[in-house]
């Protein structure tokens, strides 16, 4: 056979390209792994996560999670940075702020509560670092976001983990979001690894048995009592409930036991059995929702109690206002806390159904004004006066749902527990187990100055005597307070 010879300068030519795209090769599987890399890191401790490629985790203010977020996070980054800079004549610790800052259809909160309750949240950091209730060690806040329906909250929670020792000194966690089976997870996971935690709006009764944890929201079972009151306050005989079933609605769950167990007495009951809608079957709900006004036509209630999150509420309206039977009736609702998640052009669509819609809600400005011996008056100031903070920083803002004054006064909790551990243990000690023991001693005089109402805790971490704001929806889609009760008839107030 006859050899094949080539020329060298082919056999060179030939060895170089082939150098070359095995070159090439390595680095376009490596410009890939970089450019995916760098994709799924938004910024230290916050990564791509889950079918939104949403930015989950925590910073001190760096990262923006949304751009709703940005002005008050920005002022967050800002008081970290001093805090920081300032730590050799001052120590500190850090309070995160936990709750779904990126938010889809699956989430019951919206983009103004959430925004709202970081701009509380800022307050109470601003007043315990260089305000009017100043203590030490100073506070840096972190903010820590478990993506939508808190879908990402263990990716999180263990990056907030990782922050208990070192610079960061995490002692607390505060907010939690809404009451959902991710969240109380989240929660549990806080505690079992020795993080004291305060829930801002967390209301479900079946949140118990938990080290560390105290909430300023009242519970479930605080709302529906305050409720069931004011509606035999007001001659309501009859009264159907409707009930959101989905298993993972410990809201609705809780609250609609609540209702059914105190309401009923000589001269009051119940009507209309099992009317009800399953909010996790998402192809179904809605219409579930249209067939219930019928339910209500052939049981007659004076009121109807709705167990159901406030975007639920919205569509059980309309279905309500559109309603081809009993048009003659005038209905009147009365449902949770949930309402305020509401935005406000869906509470002026809830409004035009001509609905009569009333709700126990978590806090209001005006509460000082109804009750001002059950609430704090230098607290309550800086959500109302013109001069206030709040109206000083966010001026063009609509802090219409209370969500503001629930964020601060569960950080504003955290703040009062690390001093007064600071006071015995001294700064540098104050470690998360000493702080969540502290909430047992916050009783007396040391009641926490909530803008929400005077705040003492019970063993299990519930509000005493927690003060309930019943609110009533205008017809421009206004929320107007009506009265300010509690589960027992009287709340805490100033020794």
């Amino acid at each position: 056979m006859r050899r094949i010879e080539w020329p060298l300068h082919l056999v060179i030519r030939t060895v170089v390209g082939v150098v070359a795209a095995g070159v090439l090769a390595v680095a376009g599987v490596v410009a890939w792994n970089w450019w995916q890399e760098s994709r799924a890191t938004c910024h230290e401790d916050v990564v791509r996560r889950g079918p939104h490629d949403e930015c989950v985790g925590v910073t001190a203010g760096d990262h923006v999670f949304a751009t709703h977020l940005e002005d008050v996070q920005k002022l967050i980054a800002k008081e970290n940075a001093r805090v920081e800079a300032e730590s050799d004549e001052h120590p500190y610790v850090s309070v995160a702020y936990l709750t779904s800052f990126t938010l889809t259809d699956d989430d019951s909160n919206s983009e103004d509560s959430v925004r709202h309750e970081l701009m509380g949240a800022y307050l109470a950091q601003h007043r315990h670092n260089r305000g009017d209730l100043p203590g030490s060690p100073k506070m840096r806040l972190l903010v820590a976001n478990s993506g939508s329906d808190s879908a990402q909250w263990d990716y999180t929670v263990d990056r907030l983990l990782e922050r208990r020792d070192g610079p960061d000194r995490l002692v607390a966690v505060a907010g939690l979001g809404p009451s959902t089976e991710r969240n109380l997870a989240a929660l549990k996971k806080l505690s079992e690894n020795d993080v004291a935690t305060v829930a801002s709006i967390m209301t479900a009764t079946n949140i118990k048995g938990i080290d560390g944890f105290v909430r300023v929201a009242p519970t479930n079972v605080d709302e529906a009592k305050a409720g069931a009151k004011y509606l035999k306050e007001k001659e309501f005989k009859t009264v159907a409930v409707v009930q959101d079933d989905a298993s993972s609605n410990l809201y609705a769950a809780t609250l609609a036991q609540a209702f059914r167990e105190e309401y009923p007495d000589s001269e009051h009951r119940l009507v209309g059995e099992s009317i009800s809608y399953d909010s996790s079957v998402s192809s179904a709900w809605e219409g579930e929702l249209r067939y219930i006004p019928g339910r209500l036509c052939e049981a007659e209630p004076d009121a109807v109690y709705f167990a159901g999150r406030g975007r639920h509420l919205a569509h059980f309206l309309n279905a309500l206002a559109n309603r081809t039977r009993c048009t003659e009736r005038d209905f009147t609702v009365l449902t949770g806390d949930d309402t305020t998640n509401l935005t406000p052009q869906q509470l002026v669509d809830a409004a035009r159904t001509g609905v009569r819609v009333y709700y126990t809600g978590l806090a209001h400005e005006d509460m000082y004004k109804k009750t001002p011996y059950a609430v704090s008056k230098l607290s309550a100031g800086h959500f109302r006066d013109e001069e206030g903070l709040m109206e000083t920083w966010f001026k063009d803002e609509a802090r219409y749902d209370g969500q503001d004054i629930m964020g601060h006064d569960a950080v504003i909790t955290a703040a009062q527990g690390i001093a007064m551990a600071s006071a015995w243990q001294g700064q540098g000690k104050v470690t998360g187990p000493s702080v969540a023991r502290m909430f047992h001693q916050m009783s007396g005089s040391e009641q926490v100055p909530g803008a929400s109402g005077f705040l003492s805790f019970k063993k299990n971490g519930d509000p005493r005597d927690k003060a309930v704001p019943i609110l009533r929806l205008t017809t421009k889609g206004d929320s107007v307070l009506i009265d300010v009760t509690s589960a027992t008839g009287e709340v805490a107030r100033e020794n």
